[in-house]
């Protein structure tokens, strides 16, 4: 029951992401990926929610292992980071790097705090 659960879950997560991601770029098209760092922190909120409700079980698997797991997404992440490295944007390279680490600890912070 617990494979599909994050089965279900992750079809779920990817479908949402590529839903968002692409509604997100094409609505403020920019040279920094904001449909990536919209999922990723969005992620990271939802994920502190689920954190400090100490929510256990089948619902973990289904929420946080399998929708979370395909909702964010940490490789995106990182090839657009190599992107930027490539195509010598370093500044562009820092402030995706900050804001992605930064605000995705601060809002898994306050997701947390709201519930907990």
């Amino acid at each position: 029951m617990t494979i599909l659960l994050v089965g279900l879950g992750g079809f779920i997560g990817a479908i949402t992401r590529y839903s968002i991601s692409t509604m997100i770029s094409k609505s403020f098209p920019s040279t920094l990926p904001y449909g990536t760092l919209t999922v990723n922190l969005l992620g990271s909120f939802a994920l502190g929610i689920l954190l400090g409700k100490e929510v256990s079980g089948e619902l973990t698997f289904l929420i946080g292992t399998g929708f979370m797991g395909a909702f964010t997404t940490f490789s995106t992440f990182k090839l657009e980071s190599l992107k930027f490295l490539y195509n010598g944007q370093i500044n562009r390279l820092i402030i995706y790097q900050l804001l992605t680490y930064i605000a995705g600890i601060m809002l898994a912070f306050i997701g947390f705090s709201i519930v907990h």
